[in-house]
């Protein structure tokens, strides 16, 4: 059987209440009406909870089990531990997905789009540098890279096609992980 591509990882970054996750709430239904599938990855400096004290999920992991999946027949929910703290560490569990989209990670070096509201903040973390390759803002700022208003989710999809997914089949069918 042929292995699927991993896929890329593309990174929205920006300051505490900068609209990060809004924004994401936003643009995942937006590139999954197009025909994508699309993965997150969430950064943390805090351990993900994996049930609350004394559930028998919990138990299972304090007894040693190095993977414990919850499961309904709605979802399934992995916890095991890290294999690493870098997004690509992670990208086999995202088989079959077109694009993984991290929230954070500011300081690895891959594409970024950061996430900016004037109002927030008074200043962007993107000092015309690094690999960043899009600000979404409400200020009007003389940037080298494209600006995006936080309401043209449709405009910033249609970016982020171009950029990752150009020549992803819609609606993508990856198999063989």
């Amino acid at each position: 059987m042929e292995m699927m591509p991993l896929p890329p990882i593309l990174s929205f970054v920006g300051q505490s209440g900068s609209g990060k996750t809004t924004l994401l709430v936003k643009l995942i239904p937006e590139l999954k009406r197009r025909g994508y599938r699309i993965g997150t990855i969430k950064h943390t400096h805090h351990a993900p909870e994996e049930g609350g004290r004394g559930k028998d999920s919990a138990r299972h992991k304090a007894a040693g089990a190095e993977a414990v999946i919850f499961a309904s027949s709605q979802r399934i929910t992995l916890v095991k531990d890290s294999p690493g703290d870098d997004p690509e560490s992670l990208l086999p569990y995202f088989c079959g997905m077109d694009l993984v989209i991290t929230e954070g990670y500011k300081k690895q070096p891959r594409p970024k789009i950061e996430v900016f509201r004037k109002a927030v903040h008074p200043e962007p973390l993107y000092r015309g540098q690094g690999d960043y390759i899009a600000m979404v803002t409400d200020a009007n700022l003389p940037l080298a890279i494209r600006q995006f208003d936080p309401e043209d989710v449709a405009g910033l999809a249609d970016f982020i096609e171009e950029r990752f997914l150009a020549g992803v089949p819609r609606p993508s069918r990856a198999a063989g992980c």
